[in-house]
């Protein structure tokens, strides 16, 4: 027969209170769901009460979450089930290694924390390597997180400049002949990444960095006959280069810079007759012991859960788009 216990949990504030329960304790009746406890508040915390592994592991899951309200953060639904299930399906990983796990990236005190097994690999390949690929389908984190781990590198010193990149397929690689200034040209292009950005910092500290080149955007194709040094450079959607393209990009790296290359193997928007240089790096790169790959499925997405299932899905259908 399991073991009953109760445990009490003080807290200091009523604003840590707020952040960590959510809306109208919302956090908490989903904590009570997932773990099968029962959780009441007193005037300064709270009283859990079930099975004694269960209350030890609601303890151990709100001290994690109080790492997010110590930097100011709303605690989520989202950073709750995909903890619980990351903790309870990999054995290697605990709150406490999640804890260490979490990206400062904002000026507003946020933090961006992987949530998966496939994102864990992911960061941590980026802070032991210079060189990641990351390779994966839609919704898993590829982008967010290179772009996190850039601002937090900025932050720290570690890096002067971040540049962000996308070949502009659709609309060419003659960018030239369109009106406007070159981040006009290619806004539409880069605005996934401009939105990551605005995630992670104020909206106008990164319009003061893009005017004084400290954070640079720029189509594929403006890459060439540069030497990126002390930088953090983002290739997105990889998968829209040419094998030549990819070479011009990799042979740019200089000293003390970060390069990180992400993308989706099966959306290539090229030809059918062209070879996808993402593809190509990984079957000429892919035994080179410095450089890292890192590959993502359908298990590391983390947008809505339907996303997972779309993606599921089209990759069962015979089609494959």
């Amino acid at each position: 027969m399991t073991n009953l216990m109760e445990f009490q949990l003080q807290f200091d504030n009523n604003r840590d209170l707020q952040l960590l329960f959510g809306r109208y304790d919302q956090n908490l009746k989903i904590i009570e769901k997932e773990l099968g406890i029962k959780i009441i508040r007193s005037q300064d915390g709270i009283k859990i009460s079930g099975p004694q592994p269960q209350v030890n592991h609601a303890n151990e899951l709100l001290n994690y979450l109080m790492t997010f309200v110590e930097k100011g953060k709303d605690v989520k639904k989202a950073d709750i089930i995909y903890a619980l299930r990351l903790v309870e399906k990999e054995k290697f990983i605990d709150f406490k290694r999640l804890a260490k796990e979490k990206i400062e990236v904002s000026v507003k005190g946020g933090v961006v924390t992987p949530k998966t097994k496939g994102q864990i690999e992911y960061v941590e390949a980026i802070k032991n390597h210079d060189l990641v690929f990351c390779i994966g389908p839609a919704g898993t984190g590829k982008t967010y997180l290179a772009i996190a781990m850039a601002v937090n590198a900025l932050k720290k010193g570690l890096v002067r400049r971040i540049i962000l990149t996308r070949p502009a397929v659709e609309a060419g690689e003659n960018l030239g002949f369109l009106p406007g200034s070159m981040e006009e040209k290619v806004l539409p292009y880069l605005r996934p990444l401009y939105d990551a950005l605005y995630d992670m910092m104020e909206a106008d500290t990164v319009e003061h960095y893009t005017e004084q080149s400290i954070i640079e955007v720029a189509p594929l194709a403006f890459m060439r006959g540069r030497t990126l040094n002390e930088a953090f450079v983002i290739l997105d959607e990889a998968q829209n280069c040419r094998p030549d393209q990819m070479k011009m990009f990799l042979t740019r790296m200089g000293f003390d810079s970060k390069v990180v290359v992400d993308g989706d193997v099966t959306q290539s928007d090229l030809p059918t007759s062209e070879v996808n240089g993402l593809a190509e790096a990984y079957k000429v790169l892919g035994h080179v012991p410095e450089i890292k790959f890192i590959h993502l499925t359908s298990a590391d997405t983390v947008r809505h859960e339907l996303v997972q299932k779309i993606i599921e899905a089209y990759g069962q259908s015979t089609n494959g788009r």
